[in-house]
């Protein structure tokens, strides 16, 4: 048995460096590689420059049971910083049952659409889109508000028709609360790689929170899809166009005020993403999409797939090998359960409200993982519906 273990332990070692490549590249080497190839891009030829660019736009709202920000919301949008006479309001409240439909109402320039059934946001979507008479449309959640140019900034990219979508940036309003915390900074990261995405070639996955897409590309999906935004935005990419990104339209946006529901709205993203993956299968060929293949895997894939398992892979080979005797794993061990034991007191500390200070960061990092594994149980049992509980916001 000794000598078995002692063959073992080559193995061990060389699966604890692929896991921590893994981890690696995901997290660091992607974003650092994407660094080097748009520097290597610039030099070799220059970026276009959106031109300002007023045309007809449609500006979508859908709204469940949303009472209580409705109004400041309808407010933003009709307070924007684009020509009246060319943007269209469409809202929809299908399935609610407060006053969100009695509100709108009151304002007679948005077109209203509403029906007592809730079949879900992209139900919505697929039914305001009918409505569209405009060659650019814009979605945008019931629950953000949009900065003043966000319209005009991304209208701005249409000039270009190699671009057939357009995604906004997501801020979340600062808070010392460690939810907040953690999906403000992990949003500052996404939109880093994001700009990164867009300056080699297009995005992966556009923020449902502001979208926006030439008209004659949107396809209207099948209602299980769980997180549309993603799979629309993936879908232009995949017939040739350029998804750009726009930091300079932006939503501001709550985090969620419980622990419990951004569980629940991270492990819901992370089923949509094993189901997205399986309907945009196509996008594994990377000699058809060479670009936006490597992007896809590289940016979305690995994270919602190797990099989760590989974390716990190499925390257990690690531990074998710190057994053995080796001093390198037993300071490589030591190292990891720190890191594992802080996010265990980020935890308890954000469970009870407090505030988590250094341990917020390893806290979110190991709750967005858990959140995958989660999300792909819920998958596998088919429990995840393209309807969900909304998140109470702070």
């Amino acid at each position: 048995m000794l000598i078995y273990v002692q063959l073992m332990l080559p193995a061990t070692e060389t699966v604890f460096w692929i896991c921590f490549f893994i981890i690696f590249y995901t997290y660091a080497g992607y974003p650092l590689l994407l660094q080097l190839l748009v520097v290597v891009k610039s030099t070799i030829s220059t970026s276009r420059v959106p031109n300002t660019l007023y045309v007809p736009v449609t500006l979508i709202v859908a709204a469940y049971n949303e009472e209580d920000i409705i109004e400041e919301k309808i407010n933003n949008c009709l307070s924007l910083s684009y020509p009246a006479d060319l943007i269209t309001f469409i809202f929809v409240t299908d399935g609610s049952d407060d006053d969100t439909a009695s509100i709108l109402k009151k304002y007679p320039r948005i077109i209203h659409l509403h029906q007592n059934e809730r079949r879900g946001k992209l139900a919505a979507m697929n039914r305001a889109m009918q409505a569209v008479k405009t060659d650019l449309v814009i979605f945008t959640d019931a629950n953000t508000l949009l900065n003043q140019e966000s319209v005009a900034k991304l209208v701005s990219h249409y000039s270009d028709n190699k671009v057939g979508a357009v995604s906004g940036e997501k801020k979340i309003m600062s808070s010392d609360d460690g939810v907040a915390k953690g999906e403000g900074l992990y949003w500052k990261y996404e939109s880093w790689i994001k700009r990164l995405d867009s300056r080699l070639y297009t995005i992966v996955g556009a923020a449902g929170e502001l979208f926006s897409l030439r008209t004659k590309l949107y396809t209207t999906l099948p209602e299980n899809i769980i997180i549309e935004d993603f799979v629309q935005s993936l879908l232009i990419s995949a017939r040739g166009f350029i998804v750009r990104y726009e930091p300079g339209a932006y939503t501001i946006e709550k985090a969620s005020k419980h622990l419990k529901d951004e569980l629940e709205r991270k492990t819901r993203i992370a089923a949509g993403g094993f189901q997205a993956m399986i309907y945009l299968k196509k996008l594994f060929n990377i000699t058809r999409y060479p670009v936006l293949s490597f992007q896809y895997i590289s940016h979305r894939v690995l994270r919602w797939t190797l990099s989760p398992v590989a974390l716990v892979v190499m925390f257990g080979a690690s531990v074998i090998l710190a057994v053995s005797g080796s001093g390198l794993f037993l300071y490589l061990t030591v190292i990891q359960a720190i890191f594992y034991g802080s996010a265990i007191c980020g935890w308890l500390l954000v469970r009870q409200h407090r505030r988590a200070g250094v341990f917020y960061l390893p806290f979110y990092f190991v709750f967005m993982n858990f959140c995958v594994f989660a999300g792909f149980w819920r998958f596998l049992a088919n429990g995840q519906t393209a309807t969900w509980k909304k998140a109470d916001r702070n």
